[in-house]
């Protein structure tokens, strides 16, 4: 089994980096590369959700093949596995076993009612700020944080402009959605999720705000491998 990784608006693979220790070594952890950060720090942001699923698909088609596997994404890495599902079903590949959503609302139910990457700087720093995610000393710092702030802007950009559309076939196989009990998503957003499998869906709230993944760690995993080794 393996689990591909996918970071929420900021984020880059080394989040998941310590997942592989304490995990089953039946399941895989592959923490997904994206462009502009990680490894690829050099490489050109994206400019839509479609163009990095698509990256996302390049990376991933050649391991589930022969392989069964599960997906997990937090925040938007929710959003880039909805939309990964669907891009493997038109490859006619091999579908995920699960999928687990992090920290987002179901995809339809996304209406924005300000758009944060169009802020102005210092607004855009307190927002993000206010949301708890982003160590203290990399927003205090202004140098470093200059050097984020352009990806930071870029991820939350390809999430502010995308366009829902309602798919005729829902998700084949079962789901699991997490959630931080601080975070500020409504519930009743979280809980639409279940309209979007035809499989089986389980939800588990976690002490914490919305980057609740880096505080609640153990218990993710072993909610992970339970649900895997079922």
């Amino acid at each position: 089994m393996i689990m591909f990784c996918l970071p929420y608006a900021g984020g880059s693979e080394t989040i998941f980096y310590s997942w592989k220790n304490h995990l089953d070594s039946n399941i895989d952890i592959y923490p997904i590369k994206l462009k502009g950060r990680g490894a690829r720090y050099h490489e050109a942001f994206y400019e839509n959700i479609e163009e990095a699923v698509q990256d996302i698909f390049e990376q991933v088609q050649s391991n589930i093949k022969d392989r069964d596997y599960a997906i997990f994404g937090h925040s938007m890495g929710s959003l880039l596995a909805y939309e990964l599902y669907y891009k493997i079903c038109e490859a006619n590949l091999k579908k995920p076993l699960h999928i687990f959503f992090s920290g987002f609302k179901a995809p339809h139910r996304m209406k924005r009612k300000e758009l944060l990457h169009t802020l102005p700087d210092p607004l855009f720093k307190k927002k993000i700020k206010d949301l708890g995610g982003t160590p203290e000393e990399l927003i205090d710092h202004e140098e470093l944080f200059a050097l984020f702030l352009p990806l930071l802007k870029s991820d939350f950009k390809m999430v502010e402009t995308y366009l829902y559309k309602e798919r005729d076939i829902k998700i084949d196989c079962d789901i699991t959605i997490l959630n931080g009990i601080e975070d500020e998503i409504d519930s009743n957003d979280i809980l639409e999720w279940e309209n979007h499998t035809a499989g089986h869906f389980e939800y588990y709230d976690f002490p914490g705000n919305h980057f609740y993944i880096h505080h609640q760690q153990e218990h993710i995993l072993h909610m992970i491998k339970q649900t895997l080794k079922g």
